[in-house]
């Protein structure tokens, strides 16, 4: 048996139209997986799923935009990868949202509730629609992109980081219920990576050169960075993993 490969695997990426989730999604694919490309707009979906399908072949990706923020549009996510492929074997629930920099006394109510819906409970609510035919067959894997930032304290992103060390716990959760049904629930934990998401906090040479000097490898990450700790999770590798979280910050935490 390889030890990573995912041929016949059916997995549904959020977020995975750009940045981590499009690199989690090809090196999937790569690795013999059917995905389910979502993002919240279909053209972008499209183009991804495009260039899957014409470099691992014809059928091995589709397009499902879906507002994380919509249980209705998650659930239409769940019930469309359902039909065209039969079944989901991965989930990787990689979008996450963060509206505000800054300390927390200056946060609105709204904004905190918009992290913490988008970045935790949208990741619940997906969960829940896909666990349920994992466990009847008994076999899965739940992944959830999370964050070293739940493992620090920031003066500048400390409502996003309260969501990501919550996702922690859900995945610690999850494994916990989902054991006895052979289905693994893992958390990664990206550093700072070269994504438009994290463009406030890279885009600056100055910032930039501040933000990677004491790190050991001292460069920020690429999104084909994280990839592989998900091809990892995903596959016949991790079998015996779950409830852990697997950083992936260049060193940052530990300096």
């Amino acid at each position: 048996m390889n030890l990573f490969d995912l041929t016949g695997k059916t997995a549904i990426i959020t977020g995975s139209s750009r940045g981590i989730g499009r690199a989690i999604a090809e090196r999937l694919a790569e690795h013999g997986a059917q995905v389910v490309i979502s993002s919240r707009k279909q053209d972008a979906c499209e183009t991804v799923a495009g260039r899957i399908n014409q470099t691992y072949g014809e059928k091995r990706a589709i397009a499902v935009p879906a507002n994380i923020s919509s249980k209705d549009d998650l659930q239409r996510l769940a019930d469309t990868a359902n039909q065209v492929f039969g079944k989901v074997d991965v989930l990787v629930c990689n979008a996450a949202s963060n509206p505000y920099y800054g300390p927390m006394a200056g946060i609105t109510d709204e904004q905190f509730r918009k992290i913490f819906e988008n970045n935790v409970l949208a990741n619940h609510w997906l969960i829940s629609m896909i666990a349920p035919q994992m466990t009847e067959r008994g076999d899965g894997s739940i992944i959830i992109i999370s964050s070293i930032g739940g493992l620090k304290g920031s003066p500048i992103i400390g409502p996003y980081n309260v969501s990501k060390a919550a996702d922690f716990q859900l995945a610690r959760n999850l494994a916990v219920e989902y054991g006895p049904y052979n289905v693994r629930v893992n958390c990664i934990a990206p550093g700072l990576v070269q994504t438009d998401f994290a463009r406030a906090l890279w885009e600056n040479p100055d910032t930039l050169r501040a933000a990677t000097a004491d790190k050991p490898l001292r460069r920020i990450g690429q999104p084909d960075e994280i990839a592989g700790a998900a091809v990892y999770l995903a596959a016949p590798a991790s079998s015996f993993m779950t409830g852990q979280t697997i950083v992936v910050d260049g060193g940052a935490t530990i300096v």
